[in-house]
């Protein structure tokens, strides 16, 4: 676990923020080389699976030519919902690092954990890295946007 990659994340999920997206980014890592990379798009691509992770899934499987990323890690901002953990399962992601815990529909720790259910492949979860940073960027987002 190298808290630079979740740096990278940061930096993503501040672009999307910018850009009027919920604040969220993501990174697949393979052998300290990051492969893929993702930040959510739902709002400009009017597409519900536009999510960090799917778009960071998506970038490492065509870098690497295959849908397994079984040697891969992936540092996301927020706790995967039921659909990227899902996704997260399939691709057969090693490890994922996130940063804040989501309460509404985080399903590797706060609503469920996917990653203990006896799927035939779970990944490793390391929750509330650079937490702090991970809900401040969501906490001011949302704020903004009441404004």
């Amino acid at each position: 676990m190298d808290r630079k990659f979740m740096d990278l994340a940061l930096i993503r999920a501040r672009r999307a923020g910018e850009d009027g997206e919920v604040p969220v980014g993501a990174v697949i890592v393979r052998d300290g080389k990051v492969i893929g990379t993702g930040r959510n798009r739902r709002e400009k691509t009017h597409n519900a699976l536009a999510h960090a992770e799917i778009e960071a899934i998506n970038a490492a499987c065509a870098e690497v030519g295959d849908w397994r990323l079984d040697d891969c890690e992936l540092y996301v901002t927020l706790e995967p919902c039921p659909m990227c953990s899902g996704a997260i399962i399939n691709s057969r992601i090693k490890t994922v690092v996130f940063g804040a815990y989501d309460t509404k529909a985080g399903s590797l720790g706060s609503i469920a954990n996917f990653a203990n259910i006896p799927y035939a492949y779970t990944p490793e979860v390391y929750g509330g890295i650079s937490e702090n940073e991970c809900r401040d960027l969501l906490t001011e987002f949302f704020k903004d946007m009441r404004k």
